[in-house]
């Protein structure tokens, strides 16, 4: 027999809240990955006249690449890590984990 399952009103207020949540970072990324364009434009454009204008440009390139991958880095599912330093395996649907040096 196939049982129905039921989301409880704040299961859904949950999900729609994350669901809000995701949808932000998406316009977020786009709006950084849109300033990181701009920037290369500029320098492959030629609109760069000095040295001091280039290096900042290129700073600026970078710190938005990490933010962006530290961006990435929080949305992936992450492993834990034991104090020792070892990788802890949460376990797989029948709740089998373990540790990796």
């Amino acid at each position: 027999m196939g049982r129905k399952i039921r989301q409880t009103k704040k299961e859904k207020k949950e999900e729609e809240e994350i669901m809000e949540d995701l949808l932000l970072v998406d316009k977020l990324k786009k709006r950084i990955n849109a300033t990181l364009q701009q920037i290369g434009d500029a320098i492959l454009a030629g609109g760069v006249d000095n040295m001091e204008k280039y290096k900042y440009l290129v700073g600026q390139a970078h710190a938005i690449q990490l933010t962006l991958q530290d961006i990435s880095n929080l949305l992936k599912p992450k492993e834990q890590e034991d104090e020792q330093g070892n990788v802890i395996d949460i376990g797989d649907a029948n709740g089998k984990g373990s540790t990796k040096n």
